[in-house]
């Protein structure tokens, strides 16, 4: 039997589910350098904080909201993938702490089950997440992946991200920026 995936924003109600796969996302073997979040400090949020977040990254958050968190979903309703897709006004910080100099998207929290990889459902979830962002007017998309994630990277250049040469150190170590234009 193949599998279908639906991707899709999520909706307010729905934090369980998204706290379940970030806590499942921060499981993964890669996730030390694939996140800046430990599922040590992730896993002890209280259930307003996800509450907030996943409200807040919805689709339910309306036009003006500046996340939108998408999530792969099998044809029997398992959810498999996600990807948030963040707008940045000028003037804000980037996840590096620099000021924003323009408007510009943001693309984080990439994930997907490994049982899952390599059908396409990345390159769905990217789409997603980036044509919301051009649908925000915006022209770029920009990511972060760590020098020590070739798989990742690979899997961003797929997809039509480049690497701009630019770099920033993170919690987990040093990230090279990669962007797409919209």
């Amino acid at each position: 039997m193949t599998r279908q995936y639906a991707v899709r924003p999520v909706r307010a109600y729905e934090w369980r589910e998204a706290r379940a796969l970030r806590l499942a996302a921060l499981s993964d073997e890669a996730a030390p350098v694939a996140f800046l979040t430990s599922y040590a400090e992730a896993s002890t949020r209280p259930d307003n904080q996800w509450q907030a977040q996943t409200r807040d990254s919805s689709v339910d958050a309306g036009p003006g909201a500046a996340a939108r968190l998408f999530v792969a979903e099998t044809d029997e309703g398992d959810w498999v993938g996600s990807v948030v897709a963040r707008v940045h006004q000028g003037g804000e910080p980037d996840s590096g702490g620099a000021a924003v100099q323009h408007p510009s998207g943001y693309v984080a929290a990439v994930y997907l089950a490994p049982a899952h990889r390599g059908r396409g459902v990345l390159a769905d979830l990217l789409a997603a997440a980036t044509g919301w962002l051009r649908e925000q007017g915006l022209t770029h998309a920009r990511l972060h992946v760590h020098t020590e994630n070739p798989r990742a990277r690979r899997a961003y250049e797929k997809a039509g991200f480049v690497a701009t040469g630019a770099q920033i150190t993170a919690v987990n170590g040093l990230e090279l920026e990669m962007v797409r234009a919209l």
